[in-house]
């Protein structure tokens, strides 16, 4: 398992990107040989610098499309059909490229070669990837002691994410508690007898035992953890192996003692200076280069419905200090008159016809960049909520409070993982993912959330 941005992945899984890379980059050196045979062209240094920018853009289109996500893509009618829409991206895109910048063009005929040899490839590359996908190929083995509503969200999870890496070679419930309804299902090998622990994982070649169970005395196996241990079986606590396996942190399954405990809510100087130069730099950027969108989009608001173009809310940002945020008004004026502070809902009478627009590609948000410009929000971090139901949050969901420890972000992790939610349950859910990015923060991982932000907004996903 390879660990980036505090998430474990799959060896197999990273060198399958790595071997893709090298698929493009050979499809065009085996049509650019082939063509130089027929013709003058040569093979050079600045060619191969050609393919590699072809390569990196093509990667790049088939990530957008979800092709690098295997719990999207699973047959073959819709791997091809996103693939050919992948290609087709590309070739839009190395146009401008090639208009803007003459010295990287490739050849003409060259390249339309590549791009028909280079679907046969993928296509044939890809379905033997998913085969060995499914088969379970190469997936790390592991043991489950204990039984409790975290053991089933494990066992679901690895049940349904197919390149999660990890396969479940045995379950030992510990407990009085009759599960086997529930993991029959999942087809995992049921134990009951504790003292075959460390036999059943030396000889299934376990190497990871996750415990999802009290540490109470006379009822936790210490000594069988303890011989599986002194034989190099690494043992792992159940909340830091599904934080790593999903990417969040389970608020209402955690103990405070594992928070306590575990690794991650490092802060520095150093790091808040760095976070704070991004956001500098990122907003005035953001600022520049969108100021087209920005006039236009205000245009089109005050042209659309009577009211003010900007939007201002109070929320609740670092330590709980309330703060203004701005937005592009994307509903009718005064919404909440009637209604007092509500969550917006699917198909929400109150929002404008601009406002539908501009709030499914997040282009309401863009005045925000001025509010992490002056200091109030970063790029990334929690979403910043009303004190109104901060307020009534606090009181029904365990460790909301955390969420307060970081700046509030224009985006967040929680923002690229869930959808838009609107109830108590969907606050818990993000919550989940918000106490993640808090304990693993790094400008690494805030790189990765905006890359995933743009993911989202050119698709227009998850917005209400």
């Amino acid at each position: 398992m390879l660990r980036f941005v505090k998430q474990y992945f799959p060896i197999r899984n990273v060198m399958f990107i790595i071997l893709e890379g090298e698929v493009i980059i050979v499809s065009f050196i085996l049509v650019s040989i082939l063509f130089s045979f027929f013709t003058s062209f040569e093979f050079d240094v600045l060619l191969f610098l050609r393919i590699v920018l072809v390569m990196i853009v093509c990667q790049t289109c088939l990530y957008y499309n979800d092709l690098y996500d295997f719990t999207m893509v699973k047959t073959l009618p819709v791997m091809i059909v996103k693939l050919l829409e992948s290609l087709g991206v590309t070739s839009i895109v190395l146009a401008v490229v090639y208009l803007v910048f003459p010295v990287t063009t490739i050849n003409h005929l060259v390249f339309v070669l590549s791009i028909l040899l280079l679907i046969v490839f993928i296509t044939s590359w890809r379905l033997a990837y998913l085969n060995i996908l499914d088969k379970g190929l190469f997936n790390e083995g592991i043991i489950i002691v204990g039984s409790n509503p975290l053991s089933m969200e494990i066992m679901e999870k690895i049940q349904n994410t197919i390149d999660c890496g990890y396969h479940i070679k045995a379950f030992f419930p510990y407990t009085d508690h009759d599960v086997s309804h529930k993991i029959k299902p999942l087809e995992i090998k049921l134990i009951t007898d504790i003292k075959d622990l460390c036999d059943v994982a030396v000889s299934n070649q376990v190497k990871k035992i996750v415990t999802v169970m009290k540490e109470q005395r006379g009822s936790f196996p210490m000594k069988e953890l303890i011989e599986c241990r002194t034989v190099g079986i690494e043992i792992i606590d159940g909340c830091s192996f599904y934080e790593h396996l999903s990417g969040k942190v389970l608020a209402d399954k955690i103990n405070p003692s594992w928070l306590v405990f575990s690794d991650g809510f490092k802060k520095s100087s150093v790091r808040n200076l760095i976070k704070r130069t991004e956001d500098i730099v990122g907003s005035l950027i953001a600022l520049i280069l969108l100021s087209p969108v920005i006039i236009i989009t205000a245009i089109l608001v005050k042209l659309d419905s009577p009211g003010p173009v900007l939007f201002a809310q109070d929320r609740v940002g670092r330590h709980k200090k309330e703060f203004i945020m701005h937005k592009f008004r994307s509903m009718v004026a005064d919404a909440e008159k009637m209604t007092g502070p509500v969550w917006a809902n699917e198909d929400d009478p109150r929002i404008t016809r601009v406002g539908r627009i501009i709030r499914k590609y997040r282009i309401d948000e863009l005045p925000q960049f001025w509010d992490v410009l002056m200091g109030r929000m970063s790029l990334v971090g929690p979403r910043p909520e009303r004190k109104h139901f901060t307020d009534k949050l606090e009181k029904d969901i365990p460790f909301y409070s955390q969420r307060f420890l970081a700046k509030p972000g224009l985006t967040g992790w929680a923002q690229v993982s869930y959808s838009y939610g609107a109830t108590v349950d969907d606050a818990l859910e993000k919550l989940n993912y918000d106490l993640f990015y808090i304990k693993n923060m790094s400008t690494t991982f805030d790189l990765v959330i905006i890359f995933r932000t743009v993911k989202i907004v050119i698709f227009g996903r998850g917005a209400r």
